[in-house]
């Protein structure tokens, strides 16, 4: 399927939900996870998508729910929506964060996990533990190249010692743990039903995107974003190339908002 292709799927469906992950999808990936921020080109394409008619846009990541509240600079009165934790945590408009508690033990567990496995990095240069709601990371970006592989090993044993029910993801230098084991997939499909939504569009660039892609139905669009395997019928080849896909397709929506209005 050709970007064109998509436009054209899209354009006309009757409520469209636009799910999107946002590192590497919307935002360059950088060292320090709190400085990513939407590149100005897809910041406008989400911004022409939330205004389009009958089209509702949302954020689906790994990142915790109040982590990625702040790199996305998402206010109190966004229309966007947000599926954190790959598909455990939400936002609504209107409403805020929903969800329950986890139970104690589950979180007593994720608190001593990371408290070792920085203990367990803490003597390699630039390697550290990046807290998640239910989990932690181990980003390695930082580290030398040669060293990463030791670094991710020694938390992959510390895991599977003591907490072999938890799913661990790896993605771009980084590999993630937690006990909660919901995917993009179940936050795609949380968002439509949510929304009622008639046809889907998730992009996404990474390892992680692909429980979301591969899970998508007939008349849905999947974009990959870069290289790499995917279930992705579209793929571009980077975040500027998405924003003109986005940014297209918000003027497409609009134009059939206007022509619906005149009849």
């Amino acid at each position: 399927m050709t970007p064109d292709d998509a436009l054209r799927t899209l354009a006309t469906t009757p409520r469209l939900l636009v799910a999107l992950d946002f590192d590497g999808t919307l935002s360059p990936l950088v060292d320090d996870p709190m400085a990513a921020r939407m590149l100005p080109a897809a910041r406008a394409a989400v911004d022409a998508l939330v205004a389009a008619p009958d089209t509702t846009v949302a954020l689906v990541s790994g990142r915790s729910l109040p982590d990625l509240r702040v790199i996305a600079e998402h206010g109190d009165d966004s229309r966007i929506l947000l599926v954190g934790s790959h598909g455990a945590e939400h936002w609504v408009p209107g409403i805020g964060e929903i969800g329950g508690d986890e139970d104690a033990e589950a979180i007593a567990l994720r608190d001593r996990l990371r408290a070792e496995a920085e203990a367990l990095v803490t003597e390699v240069p630039g390697a550290w533990i990046e807290p998640k709601t239910f989990g932690f990371a181990v980003p390695t970006r930082t580290v030398a190249p040669e060293q990463r592989a030791g670094v991710e090993a020694s938390v992959d044993a510390l895991v599977a010692a003591q907490a072999p029910h938890w799913r661990r993801r790896s993605g771009h230098h980084i590999v993630e743990y937690a006990f909660r084991s919901e995917g993009k997939d179940a936050g795609v499909a949380w968002l439509r039903d949510r929304t009622n939504a008639t046809a889907v569009l998730f992009a996404g660039d990474d390892v992680t995107d692909e429980d979301a892609l591969r899970s998508l139905r007939p008349g849905d669009v999947g974009v990959r974003v870069g290289a790499g395997e995917t279930a992705a019928a579209v793929r571009v080849d980077g975040i500027p190339e998405l924003a003109e896909l986005l940014s297209r397709l918000a003027r497409e929506r609009a134009a059939v908002g206007e022509r619906v209005a005149r009849e």
